[in-house]
């Protein structure tokens, strides 16, 4: 009831209002007292705070109906910069003389119904001042209702269409009428506002969900007196707020406050009249942008001749950084782009006449122009460029900035284009993509500034695009698109579209999501074009569904790569924290669950991408680095790798950086060889291949690399490097040795005459500034400029002794004494300014803050060396002493200056110093004081002494000053380092960074020499080599007796501890291993007990193993239980892996990721290394146990993977040991060689002697040696480091020792006599349950607390870093004071990875690796290569064939039953180059195969015969005993091998073919995976497309798949006698499809005998079959031979034919 009450009231109330329009009537003047106030800062009181102020009255006359002048009269700027609200304002007494003329002319405007119009003023009224008079009419638009007292609407005023709410309330009582308006600034339909510089950044809208960087609001309070024909304002305030911070508004921001207040005075007779001037439209209540333009915030510049002031700025620019930089140089370097802003081009015309002439100033104008960003500057370098007065080099820098930094507009598009297109720039190729990639980013900007941007603009480049693409002319349809890119134009899209495939001429503009989705879904397309689809896809944020969607097709992609790359992108997207893709990252995170995880275990040769980033709310920053990794098969490095980086700062989110690479065919065209006689070789191959069904070609991989370049979403820069480049530089000739000899001597000849170098480079590396007005009119600003200069010197010369003769001879550089003096200074200056207030041509009021890094590292060096003797010596004398090396100084502060009166300018600090001093002793308790969950608020009303310490919230204390120094001093060298940091800041008012940050903070950085002793007149490292090295020794070693100290018994009896227990474990091992073997009954009796044992407690046995005191009987036979319940584990396996899931990982990886976490913890390694005991009964022991171990790893006669690996090092290591006298077991070996010899340089000289010290002025040695010593008879390396100074007794000694082939150990000890500390590290190979493994132990007895410390810390983010990783993390209990790394290979390219320290366990299982590991029976092989070879050998893939089971490149296995006499297609190139072929058949009478190989210009047949296998070369037998046979181009060889013959053609493609009696094999290097054909599949790692036939259909039965590559017989009389053909076969059956009868046809060709013969051998195979109705008429020789081209309508399983008997009458 109460409510219709109150409605009713409003309603009376509104119908009874009279009209509240101000009025002015005529013939009266209005005076009005007006007062603007504008102030910025923190808001707390006694901060400083910088402002303006304007005090004026006002006169309000008519002089038409809705027409009226408004004049100021007495008007009064004031400044303020101090301690608000203490100190007042200060009048700014000449600016305001200055700017008086033009604030007392009236200005005329339109005035009805309480809405302004349009305002009108003189010529010579300057915006700025016409911005004030437009703040003043804001105060007078009011849109009154008169039916509503409560509404919104979208309102006209200075600042732009906002958001505003009225109230209206009126006292009848007081008849006055009160109006409130509130306007929203951050919902404006049309907001004023300039931004420069952040064309490429992007709004991060959900960055801004929880909080905004800047807000601003505006109240406006109106005090009205009702009269007879409207209202009279009698007051009007209006309080106006933006708040800005970098980081989250909830933890505090800056102010920027505008205050007008408009008090009614008086009303005169006497009317306001117009000077005599015309007065011109000037726009409306919208404010206007003026001269704040060309002003940069951080300095105000009085010009008053701009040329003259350029110049001036010029020489202190050249003259103050020629050995080192200015420390104000960055800031100059910015006055100077002020200067030439304002410059006319004549101006900078005649500058440039001036100083072309002379290099240095050349470059500092060819820097700065491009910077100004106005079309001046771009006029001026394509004057300078079309007159050659600029290189190539100078017109490329100049046009790559100017290009990105010149303002957009049509005027300067158009100058740009006649620039870009001009035939100069054309004709030079750098220039012509620089200036068309700088065009496309113009059109960009444009339009970002402009959203109705016109087509025309973009009409050239779709001109070039049509016309390449018209031409079919690929390098130029590249270049097109890049630059379509870079614009980003709606008009662009469909050119673009008409590229992509599947899309066409007369595609129709779709969103970009719809096509990256349509592209990614197409599983015709290439791999790579789908993968960046799916980048794509992803940066359009897509919605849950269609993840999930994107997932579901993931789960029948048949592309591996696709599939990786996908998974892997969605699987880093969960990771993410970046506020705007965290719905991806939700919808990814859902997405994953329903993928596979085996997606995640395929290896690094598969397609990846990566994305970390990390995002905090508080400082609203973060990163993100992504990196996309198309892999391709054909070589380990990936075809293409793009790595970004995208920042968030301050609510805006940017791609700073983008880098590609990509190769392709590049490995191929370096390492292949020409072929002799290809077009025969070609044509031979190609008559094969007829025989086959439809055979198609691979695509050839043109040779070509690129890389790109992009800042911001620009590209910048690309490099394309073709087949034409590449052949060039293959046809490149080094130059003779007489033109070699003669640049040699030319150079030596300048290094002994000394070069000088000067170098110095400005840079603006950002300026971005967004500006809008205020409601008094005038501007505010926000701005943050970066500048750096850097400079670097280098005074060069070279003496050598002898002096080079005029005949000399590189070579005899080698025996010549070389001296190299260089006196080096770099240093950088750089200048960072953040700026928010009042930034006007003619007064700047703003708080700033500056931060000035300056560093210079002077270094003066000489080398001396003679290469020949082994000697090296480098000194580093004395510089000039520098105060400090590197500063940071930051400070914020308030400023307030006018032009005209630039030296009463008063700069105020934001934290006052008298108040920092008086609070530096005191601790304050912020204001964001943290409080547990749960706790209680805070008030007056609790007694927090009485509250329990868990209730009572957490308090900080925050001093208000800090000052701290930091040294580190080396008195070996005379040095000191310092660190000076000193912090006067805001954070004692709150806790928060942006209060953190306002203040002053110095950061120091300073190395000087010491104050006390000595000078140090010089640095010296002097190093030789070899015999002589005994020269260098200045100090005599002599090492004690570990007993003989007290640090040492301590550490002795340690590391005795350390190498005892490996005693024991030795003896009881060997002992256990002869009671094995001798009673077999007794052993499998305590086998079965201890695998009782063992499975009862595995804590128990954890604690056995950790101690080492496990039985070798225990170990063996527990093995021994494992390895079968494995070995049954691998059965199971290798039946899955005949499908393509399972093919993903070996059987070996498949049960090693079954591990539990106790065998982890747990795990057992068997040592490779065998000791010998000092009698003959502890060999004969050794023996047995390494017998046994052998007999162990035969499981019912079945050798398992490893076990020939680990027998044949189990042999070598038992040769070793017997060859080799030792004396116990590996400790005792070690502790052995170590006593007989402690201190090696007593019987060898040193190897090395390094000599680090201090030329002191008093003649005493300080510094160090080092010394290090070989005893080759006893593998023992030696390392001394010892102090050179006297009375000191620091040592460091590290001795290494090979025990053998299979384990080496070390010993690390420092401090006093090598005796405080102590590290032993072993690295050994053995056994890691069955798989051949690798483990590095470290162990140690007492280390710095320092390093304890440190490692601590580590360990602390270990476990989070793992999680990131993907790496397994445990806590178990490990043996304190040692970690251990263990590498196991499960299988030939995965490993398991395990990492045990003393307070967690890490380990990653079925690591893949991007090649094979020489495991396996190849192992010895392997191990007799060359180093060029082991690499191929692991790179390459192999294909082979044992038992009838065809293993193919990509490990897929399965039996291949083939035709008798009929031959098959192995492998092949198939590329249309064809470098080789391998064919194989089966013989007729004795059914073994038979190898050909065809390449170059030679047939190679490979065939057994009788015990031995035969050669034939183009027909010609080759006898066994001329072999090796070679190519005469060299490119080929064959030879025997074991019991067979290899060939080897690794430039033709194949790196080895062999074959013997009972095998063979092929492997093709790794630059042709993919690109093969045949029966060995593609070996592109795609085994879910592994069965292709000739024509390029994905068969699913393997032996339909390998009878698609018989070559088959013409007639039934064929000489080779092969009696098949491939055909298309009926269906016997009747088929019912679709609801009528059909009959169907294979689209799968069928081995079936020719005419005339009938078979005698067949085998099932299941093919596809296409069905068409049974009354359709179909010509067998016309209707069935596009049959293959059919879909599959269902398969079924028929007989084909392996063999056949043919009549004699056959045809």
């Amino acid at each position: 009831m109460r409510v219709v009450i109150l409605a009713l009231t409003l309603a009376l109330v509104a119908s009874q209002q009279s009209s509240l329009t101000p009025e002015f009537a005529a013939s009266k003047t209005y005076v009005y007292k007006y007062e603007a106030v504008l102030l910025g800062g923190l808001p707390e009181a006694g901060l400083a705070r910088a402002g303006m102020k304007v005090v004026s009255k006002i006169h309000i006359s008519a002089v038409a109906q809705n027409t009226y002048l408004l004049k100021l009269m007495d008007p009064q700027i004031f400044e303020y910069s101090g301690i608000w609200p203490t100190d007042p304002f200060v009048p700014a007494a000449k600016l305001t003389e200055a700017l008086a003329a033009e604030l007392l002319i009236p200005i005329k405007f339109e005035y009805a119904n309480g809405v302004v119009g349009k305002v009108f003023a003189p010529a010579g009224v300057c915006a700025t001042i016409l911005n004030i008079h437009r703040g003043i009419l804001n105060i007078l638009q009011l849109n009154i209702k008169k039916t509503q007292n409560v509404y919104e609407l979208q309102e006209a005023g200075a600042q732009g269409i906002c958001k505003t709410d009225y109230m209206i309330r009126e006292d009848a009582k007081a008849e006055r009428i009160y109006i409130t308006k509130t306007k929203d600034l951050n919902h404006c339909e049309e907001r004023i506002m300039m931004d420069v510089g952040m064309a490429y950044t992007e709004t991060c809208v959900r960055c801004q969900e929880m909080g905004k960087n800047l807000r601003g609001a505006a109240a406006y309070n109106y005090v009205m007196k009702p009269t007879a024909t409207g209202a009279l304002i009698t007051e009007a305030t209006v309080q106006e707020v933006h708040q800005f911070t970098p980081f989250n508004e909830m933890t505090g921001a800056a102010q920027m406050e505008a205050r007008q207040v408009m008090t009614f005075l008086e009303i005169q007779n006497v009317a306001v009249q117009p000077i005599q001037a015309d007065y011109i439209a000037r726009g409306s209540l919208a404010y206007e942008f003026a001269s704040e333009i060309l002003q940069t915030p951080i300095e105000l510049i009085r010009i008053n001749n701009a040329e003259a002031q350029i110049v001036e700025i010029l020489n202190h620019l050249v003259t103050n950084n020629m050995a080192v930089v200015h420390d104000d140089a960055p800031l100059k370097f910015v006055q100077l782009i002020q200067l030439l802003r304002v410059a006319s081009y004549e101006n900078i015309d005649a500058i440039w006449a001036q100083f072309k002439a002379e290099p240095v100033f050349r470059r500092w104008i060819l820097d700065a122009v491009p910077a100004i960003g106005t079309r001046a500057a771009l006029m001026f370098i394509k004057e300078k460029f079309l007159a050659d007065d600029l290189t190539i080099t100078e017109g490329a820098q100049a046009l790559m900035v100017a290009m990105q930094l010149v303002k957009a507009d049509l005027e300067t598009i158009e100058l740009a284009a006649t620039l870009v297109f001009n035939h100069k720039i054309q004709e030079k190729a750098v220039l012509r993509d620089i200036a068309m990639l700088g065009y496309g980013s113009m059109v960009y900007k444009f339009c970002a500034a402009h959203p109705s941007c016109p087509a025309e603009v973009m009409k050239p480049i779709l001109d070039i695009a049509a016309e390449a693409i018209a031409k079919a002319d690929v390098a130029e349809i590249i270049l097109a698109v890049k630059v379509l890119g870079n614009a980003g134009h709606p008009a662009s899209i469909k050119t673009i579209m008409k590229l992509l495939p599947g899309f066409g001429t007369a595609a129709a503009a779709l969103p970009v999501q719809e096509v990256a989705l349509q592209l990614f879904m197409d599983r015709t397309l290439h791999p790579e074009v789908r993968m960046v689809a799916c980048i794509v896809l992803f940066e359009t944020r897509p919605t849950m569904g269609l993840v999930a969607a994107i997932a579901d097709a993931l789960q029948k992609e048949p592309s591996l790569q696709v599939a990786s790359f996908t998974y892997s992108h969605m699987k880093a997207l969960t990771r993410s924290t970046a506020p705007d893709l965290a719905p991806v990252a939700a919808a990814c995170n859902v997405a994953v669950k329903i993928l596979s995880p085996k997606l995640d275990r395929l290896s690094y040769r598969f397609s990846k991408a990566i994305h970390l980033d990390i995002y905090n709310t508080n400082l609203m920053a973060g990163a993100a680095v992504s990196a996309f990794i198309i892999n391709d098969a054909a070589t380990i490095l990936p075809r293409v790798i793009v790595a970004k980086f995208r920042a968030y700062f301050a609510g805006a989110a940017a791609n700073v950086l983008e880098f590609g690479v990509r190769t392709e065919g590049i490995q191929e065209a370096l390492m292949k060889t020409p072929a002799v006689a290809a077009a025969d070789r070609i044509s031979k191959i190609k008559r094969v291949l007829k025989a086959l069904t439809d055979w198609k070609a691979a695509p050839t991989n043109l040779p070509f690399a690129s890389m790109h370049v992009k800042l911001f979403g620009q590209e910048i820069a690309f490099l394309n490097i073709d087949k034409a480049i590449i052949d060039q530089a293959m046809q490149y000739r080094w130059p003779t040795a007489v033109a070699q000899h003669a640049m040699v001597k030319r150079v030596l000849n300048e290094l002994q005459s000394g070069f000088a170098i000067q170098w110095a480079k400005p840079l603006l590396v950002a300026e971005m500034r967004r500006i809008f007005p205020t409601s008094a009119g005038i501007p505010m600003e926000l701005s943050l400029y970066t500048a750096a200069v850097a400079v670097a010197t280098a005074n060069i010369k070279a003496t050598l002794t002898p002096a080079p003769a005029e005949t000399f001879h590189v070579a005899q550089l080698m025996n010549t004494d070389i001296e190299l003096q260089a006196d080096i200074a770099p240093s950088i200056a750089m200048h960072t300014f953040a700026v928010m207030g009042v930034i006007t041509g003619c007064i700047q009021t703003a708080v700033m803050a500056k931060a000035k890094v300056h560093t210079v590292i002077p270094l003066k060096l000489v080398a001396r060396m003679n290469i020949n003797n082994g000697y090296f010596k480098v000194e580093a004398l004395p510089v000039q002493a520098l105060e400090n090396i590197a500063a940071v100084r930051f400070e914020t502060f308030a400023v307030a200056r006018n032009v005209e009166d630039l030296a009463a300018a008063k700069i105020s600090p934001m934290v006052p110093t008298a108040l920092t001093d008086r609070l530096s002793k005191e601790k304050f308790t912020s204001k964001a004081a943290v409080f547990l969950p749960g706790s209680l608020s805070r008030s007056s009303e609790i007694i927090y002494n009485d509250m329990p310490a868990i209730a009572m919230p957490k308090m900080r204390s925050i001093s208000a000053k800090v000052q701290e120094t930091i040294c580190a001093m080396s008195t070996t060298f005379g040095l000191k380092a310092c660190i000076d940091i000193a912090s006067r800041n805001a954070a004692f008012l709150r806790n928060s960074p942006l209060y953190k940050l306002v203040g002053e903070h110095v950061f120091i950085v300073a190395i000087k020499p010491v104050d006390d002793g000595p000078a140090i007149e010089k640095v010296q490292i002097e190093i030789l080599v070899g015999p002589k090295a005994s020269a260098k020794i200045i100090r005599i070693i002599t090492l004690k007796d570990e007993e003989q100290t007290p640090e040492g018994k301590t550490v002795l009896l340690k590391l005795k501890k350390i190498l005892d227990t490996g005693i024991r474990n030795r003896m009881r091992n060997v002992s256990s291993s002869s009671s094995l073997s001798s009673s077999s009954s007794r052993a499998v009796s305590k086998s079965s007990h201890s695998s009782s044992s063992s499975s009862s407690s595995s804590a128990s046995h954890h604690k056995r193993t950790s101690k080492g005191l496990a039985t070798g009987s225990k170990s063996s036979s527990s093995s021994s239980s494992s390895s079968s319940s494995r070995s049954s584990k691998k059965r199971s396996s290798k039946k899955i892996s005949s499908s393509a899931s399972s093919s993903v990982s070996s059987s070996a990886s498949s049960s090693s990721s079954r591990m539990s976490r106790e065998e982890i913890y747990n795990y057992k390694f068997t040592k490779n290394h065998i000791h010998r005991h000092t009698m003959s009964k502890g060999i004969s022991k050794a023996r047995v146990s390494s017998s046994s171990r052998t007999s162990r790893r035969r499981v019912s006669g079945k050798r398992l993977p490893g076990s020939s690996v680990s027998s044949s090092i189990s042999s070598s290591a038992s040769k070793s040991s017997s060859s080799r006298v030792s004396s116990r077991s590996s400790a005792a070996s070690f502790e052995a060689i170590y006593t007989k010899n402690k201190y090696l340089g007593d019987a060898v000289p040193p190897a090395v002697a390094i000599i680090v010290r201090a030329v002191r002025a008093d003649g005493k040695m300080q510094g160090y040696q080092i010394a290090a010593y070989m005893d080759a008879a006893a593998a023992r390396v030696q390392v001394i480091m010892a102090a050179l100074a006297e009375n000191e007794n620091w040592k460091m000694c590290a001795d290494g020792i090979m025990l053998s082939k299979h384990k080496v150990m070390a010993k690390v000890g420092w401090g006093a006599e090598c005796q405080e500390y102590a590290v032993v590290v072993k690295a050994e190979t053995g056994l890691l349950g069955e798989s051949p493994a690798a483990r590095m132990k470290l162990e140690w007895t007492k280390i710095p607390s320092a390093v304890q410390h440190y490692a601590k810390m580590i360990s602390e983010y270990m476990p989070g870093a793992a999680l990131m990783a993907g790496i397994n993390e445990g806590r178990p209990k490990n043996t304190p004071e040692q970690i251990k790394f263990t590498v196991a290979a499960t299988s030939e390219r995965t490993i398991n990875v395990i990492l045990k320290t003393p307070r967690m366990t890490l380990y990653k299982l079925a690591v893949n690796l991007p090649i094979a590991l020489p495991v396996g029976p190849q192992a010895a092989a392997f191990a007799e290569m060359s180093i060029a070879n082991r690499i191929a050998e692991a790179s390459a893939v192999m294909c082979s064939l044992a038992d009838d089971t065809l293993t193919t490149f990509n490990n897929r296995r399965y039996r291949n039953e083939m035709p008798v006499s009929c031959y098959q297609v192995l492998a092949q190139d198939c590329t249309p180059e064809l470098k080789f072929m391998v064919l194989m058949k089966k013989d007729q009478a004795s059914e073994q195969h038979h190898i050909t190989v065809k390449l170059a210009d030679i047939d190679v047949d490979l065939y057994p015969s009788d015990s031995e296998v035969l050669m034939k070369i183009n027909g010609k037998e080759v006898p066994t005993t001329s072999l090796p046979y070679e190519h005469p181009t060299g490119s080929i060889v064959i030879g025997q091998k074991g019991e067979g013959l290899s060939l080897y053609a690794a430039s033709h493609g194949l790196h080895e073919v062999y074959f013997d009696k009972n095998t063979w094999k092929v492997q093709v290097v790794d630059w042709m995976k993919g690109q093969t054909c045949g029966i060995c599949g593609k070996g592109d790692g795609e085994v879910r497309q592994e069965f292709r036939s000739p024509s390029g259909r994905l068969t699913k039965n393997a032996l339909s798949f390998a009878h698609s590559w018989v070559l088959p017989a013409e007639s039934c009389r064929d000489a080779n006698q092969c009696r098949v053909k491939q055909e298309s076969v009926k269906l016997e059956k009747k088929m019912i499809l679709d609801g009528q009868e059909s009959k169907c046809y294979s689209v799968e060709p069928v081995l079936r005998c020719v005419p005339g013969c009938t078979p005698l051998r067949t085998a099932p195979v299941t093919v596809g079959f296409h069905c068409i109705p049974t009354d359709s008429n179909v010509n067998r020789s016309v209707g069935l031979s596009s049959i293959g081209e059919k879909s599959v309508d269902l398969r079924e399983t028929v007989e084909a034919d392996l063999a056949c008997r043919c009549t004699e009458t056959c045809a």
